[in-house]
């Protein structure tokens, strides 16, 4: 059976008794007889009858699990009721290979308990279950009940009802109404046998043998394929992740673009990384939608071209540094200026004091000069350690890259780690105090994560200020399934902070000199239409130019069959008005199953 990550393993169907702190359990002690699924799922999201003993629910199995830490089979009901609302499938827990097969006839006696998938905390909907169940076996070799068919017409295009003020927020009491809500809809189908057909696929397989597919296919459509999450109020509701009851091996790789051709069937399962996922006892044929990596357009001798490229956790181990290099010379057209994110230290995850980073970033510069590229400089400052986030013992940090035969570094003296850099004026021009230097590194703002780095570059006699970038990420945000509706974005109150960093030492660049080039970008790990995004811009001191490009084309990352916007490039007012700007999203990494980062590079040329 497949092997996967015991991580991965211990997010999906897990009993509840195993972990009292994930579970809902309303503890009762009634006996519940003459009980069909249909009455154990009940009409919200979590059963009446959780806590609660059952006997002899009868059904008819439609698939088993029998690998990693979930073992169960799906018990589905052939003669359902007729209210909507009611799931007629559940998932029961065996804790150990089930001995029944599809097709069989059974009745379960057993225990109603609410799992959530990652626990409590995590705010994910519960999934309903009969654990220690005892199994009898009435008849065998019957039909499998036919699958609800999911598809357009289906789905409702409203995602999410608004939860329950008195209970926090949760929607877990609601009444489910799934001719209304996405999440109600899948909702009432929890643990039923579902199909889809000919579905395109809006995330690649991951190393975990998982994609998503849409069922909407003209849902927020990307030219290239995906599904693009364009504000807080467009969670597209055709989104769906499919994994396989059968063997990892035989799961397809696919591209964003792709289809999963003809039907793909199977019981629809709740887990931590994704919510709603069916999982295929039959798999549809992929079938290839041709996607090619893109390459921006060279900039001419007059235009700066600067970059951004988050390498995730590069480090001197890695074997990515030959095609990282390939993707900057020749999908990126080798930019005047390149913004590292996650550069690691010399021993990558190695906790041991280490922080120079020198042979990472010296043996990307010589595979560039390998792959064709020019011999880049580079500029960095070296963290504390273990002070700025990310993998422990990684000490990853931002870097420029610039190619001296277009463009020049101006070095001054004095940055280093926990050295703020100031702005001063020399001759009526603003002028950083040290280049690079940090931006404000002992604000509490940056606790644990990455400090901004300011550099002053020259190209063509004028001054560019570029202010790198990696605010914190979204680890701890409840996902867009989750049972508090809308859901809490905790991360926005560090990223907030930063941002609010980030635009006031910009503010005080264009004090000093209004019309100043200056650029802040990176791994801003938020949208374009974020609260981070409008306090970056704050009052016109910047303005992200992905919003340059068509909402469509608006994309960096793809989660969850969302292509979203998380790499920016925000300018000042004098490079938006003045400079006849160009912004490119060059997709060569989010929408590929063999991709070398999660990200995709962002370039933007202009004329200073």
């Amino acid at each position: 059976m497949p092997s996967r990550s015991s991580a991965r393993l211990a997010a999906l169907t897990v009993a509840a008794v195993c972990s009292a702190a994930s579970a809902v359990v309303l503890t009762s002690p009634a006996h519940a007889a003459s009980v069909r699924v249909h009455d154990v799922q009940g009409t919200t999201r979590t059963s009446p009858f959780a806590g609660q003993k059952v006997t002899d629910v009868p059904g008819i199995v439609t698939a088993t699990r029998t690998y990693g830490s979930s073992k169960g089979f799906w018990l589905q009901d052939p003669t359902p009721d007729d209210n909507p609302a009611t799931s007629e499938g559940v998932f029961v827990f065996t804790s150990s290979t089930p001995k029944v097969a599809p097709g069989d006839s059974v009745t379960v006696t057993g225990t109603v308990s609410e799992f959530v998938p990652g626990g409590a905390s995590s705010g994910n909907q519960s999934l309903t279950e009969i654990t220690k169940p005892t199994v009898t076996t009435v008849s065998t070799g019957n039909a499998v009940p036919a699958p609800v068919v999911v598809d357009e017409n289906a789905v409702p295009d409203a995602y999410a009802p608004a939860g329950d003020t008195a209970a926090a927020g949760s929607v877990n009491g609601l009444t489910l109404d799934p001719s209304k809500y996405a999440l109600d809809y899948y909702e009432s189908l929890e643990g039923m046998n579902v199909q889809v057909a000919d579905a395109r696929v809006v995330t690649a397989t991951d190393p975990y043998s998982e994609l998503w597919v849409t069922v909407k296919p003209n849902e927020h459509p990307s030219p290239r394929g995906g599904t693009v999450y364009g504000s807080y109020d467009s969670q597209n509701t055709g989104r769906l992740q499919i994994q396989s009851l059968g063997s990892a091996a035989g799961f397809p790789t696919a591209n964003v673009g792709d289809a999963l051709a003809g039907t793909t069937t199977g019981p629809l399962d709740f887990n931590q990384y994704g919510g709603y996922t069916l999982v295929a006892s039959e798999l549809g044929t992929l079938r290839s939608g041709g996607l090619e990596r893109e390459t921006t357009q060279k900039q001419s001798n007059r235009e700066l071209a600067v970059a951004t490229y988050n390498v995730e956790n590069l480090d001197p181990s890695d074997a990515t540094f030959d095609q990282h290099a390939a993707a900057i010379v020749h999908n990126l057209q080798s930019p005047d200026i390149v913004s590292l994110e996650e550069i690691q230290d010399n021993n990558g995850a190695k906790d041991d004091g280490t922080v120079d980073a020198s042979e990472t970033v010296n043996k990307l510069i010589d595979a560039i000069v390998a792959a064709g590229g020019p011999k880049y400089e580079w500029r960095s400052i070296d963290p504390v350690n273990d002070q700025d986030g990310g993998e422990p013992g990684g000490n990853i940090r931002q870097a420029f890259l610039f190619n001296p035969e277009r463009v020049s570094f101006t070095d001054r003296a004095g940055g280093d780690s926990t050295t703020a850099v100031g702005v001063t004026k020399v001759r009526g021009k603003a002028q950083l105090t040290a280049s690079p230097g940090r931006v404000d590194p002992a604000n509490a703002a940056w606790a644990n994560s990455r400090k901004p780095l300011a550099g002053e570059f020259v190209f063509h006699g004028k001054t560019v200020f570029v202010i790198a970038n990696h605010l914190n990420s979204k680890g701890g945000d409840q996902g867009l399934t989750s049972q508090y509706q809308p859901p809490v974005r905790s991360s926005e109150i560090q990223r907030h902070a930063q941002a609010t960093v980030v635009n006031a030492f910009v503010k005080d660049i264009l004090s000093v000199q209004k019309n100043a080039n200056v650029i802040a970008l990176g791994d801003m790990n938020d949208f374009e239409f974020s609260g981070t995004a409008r306090i970056l811009e704050g009052d016109g001191e910047l303005w992200s130019a992905i919003k340059s490009l068509p909402k469509s084309e608006r994309y960096t990352y793809d989660y969850q069959g969302n292509q979203q916007v998380l790499d920016q490039i925000l300018v000042s007012p004098a490079i938006r008005r003045d400079c006849g700007l160009e912004y490119d999203s060059v997709h060569i990494n989010s929408e590929f199953s063999d991709q070398i980062s999660d990200h995709d590079p962002q370039v933007l040329r202009f004329r200073p």
